[in-house]
């Protein structure tokens, strides 16, 4: 289980885990939560008040400082998962619904034609027609897209990270995902 940790401003940052979301809520970094609680910590009896020092964990957390980047100037890394996830596992030239195990990373302008492996020229394609387009280009191959490719956001890029999002980490993100996104469809 990972924890959703957010900017003070509120702009993801990365998933972390329980022992390291503990270490921030330990050393007062945690400034603001929300979403629910999802582990709660027991430390050691206080001399002085004989009080269990106790520490929650809630599935988002808001910690202090200023990102040291503009989050919206990076792009984001491109994978497999990541790329049929944002592709809902949808050929883009037959339009089926397929295994992930049985998708490909299909490059719109192939890597022969000068093609590059980014975002926006690369498609999720089912074995069969990946192998039926060849090196050609959609139009050359007569198979033309059902869909475009986009960079995603980068809050669907937080979504698309995570395969083990909770309900209110999930709502959360969702909430700030484009209007245009796939995600929402």
């Amino acid at each position: 289980m990972k924890v959703l940790k957010l900017s003070a401003q509120g702009l993801p940052q990365s998933w972390v885990s329980l022992e390291q979301a503990a270490t921030h809520y330990a050393a007062g970094d945690v400034r603001w939560e929300v979403g629910g609680e999802v582990a709660r910590f027991r430390g050691g009896n206080n001399a002085v008040t004989g009080l269990q020092s106790v520490i929650v964990i809630n599935s988002i957390i808001g910690t202090r400082g200023v990102p040291r980047t503009n989050p919206f100037g990076n792009r984001p890394g491109l994978t497999n998962t990541k790329l049929f996830a944002r592709d809902r596992n949808v050929c883009a030239y037959c339009g089926g619904l397929f295994h992930e195990g049985d998708l490909t990373r299909e490059h719109i302008v192939p890597f022969a034609s000068h093609g590059v492996d980014h975002w926006m020229n690369v498609v999720t394609a089912c074995r069969a027609c990946n192998h039926r387009k060849g090196p050609r280009t959609p139009e050359q191959a007569h198979m033309p897209l059902l869909y475009a490719p986009y960079v995603p956001s980068l809050w669907e890029d937080f979504i698309l990270r995570n395969r083990r999002i909770l309900a209110d980490q999930m709502e959360f993100l969702m909430a700030h995902v484009p209007k245009s996104s796939r995600l929402l469809g």
